[in-house]
């Protein structure tokens, strides 16, 4: 795509994308711990607050990422987007829109989801399930100070360099799938979902990404 404006029109190809490609089925949940992730799209009028991003307009599409809290247990310091454990009484929808509340302050109604991408198992327990949120121009971030110590809207075009993905041995069978931003790189899981939101969402492509594996600072 040359042009990825934060428009309804973008919406409406996300949402055709997504409604052509099918999720695959549920993974068989015994031991595992369920958590969602929102990739909300948004405008990039803020800007990135990322060294070496592309050149990308107010108006462009953009994902809101964070970087995590180096006072939390789990994955301090690390890039991730929105979200967190599932709770017993929610959908994984609902996880992805409190989440969002929680971390950012975005309060989005639940027609705002368009759809889910594949769940993704971690090494470290959790079955993610990835859900596209529809945020919209205009929206105003406000970080969580006790989850968050940073909020970055990275350009949807960042996800379509050249460069990206970037593929590594890995532990086992599977190579650790990397994602470029800016000057910096993001490692599966969380470049995985935006490699298949680039993938499917973005592009309209079939393609799958449980098999990548995580860098061994992700599995703790």
């Amino acid at each position: 795509m040359n042009c990825l404006r934060c428009t309804l029109e973008l919406r409406k190809h996300i949402e055709i994308n997504l409604a052509n490609w099918q999720k695959l089925p549920t993974a068989d949940l015994q031991g595992l711990r369920q958590a969602a992730v929102a990739l909300c799209v948004v405008d990039y009028r803020d800007r990135g607050g990322v060294e070496g991003l592309l050149a990308a307009d107010a108006d462009s599409a953009a994902l809101i990422l964070t970087r995590r809290s180096r006072a939390l247990k789990n994955h301090p310091g690390q890039w991730a987007l929105p979200g967190g454990r599932r709770e017993p009484e929610e959908s994984s929808e609902q996880t992805a829109l409190r989440e969002l509340s929680e971390e950012v302050g975005i309060d989005l109604p639940p027609e705002n989801v368009i759809g889910c991408l594949d769940d993704f198992i971690t090494r470290s327990g959790f079955l993610i399930t990835p859900v596209v949120v529809w945020g919209g121009p205009g929206v105003r971030l406000l970080k969580n100070e006790h989850e968050v110590s940073s909020i970055h809207r990275i350009p949807c075009l960042e996800l379509l360099r050249a460069d990206a993905p970037v593929l590594e041995p890995g532990a086992g069978h599977h190579p650790i799938l990397f994602m470029p931003v800016g000057n910096s790189w993001i490692a599966a899981p969380t470049a995985a979902i935006l490699f298949q939101f680039r993938e499917v969402a973005l592009l309209g492509r079939n393609t799958r990404v449980a098999h990548y594996d995580q860098p061994a600072f992700a599995w703790r």
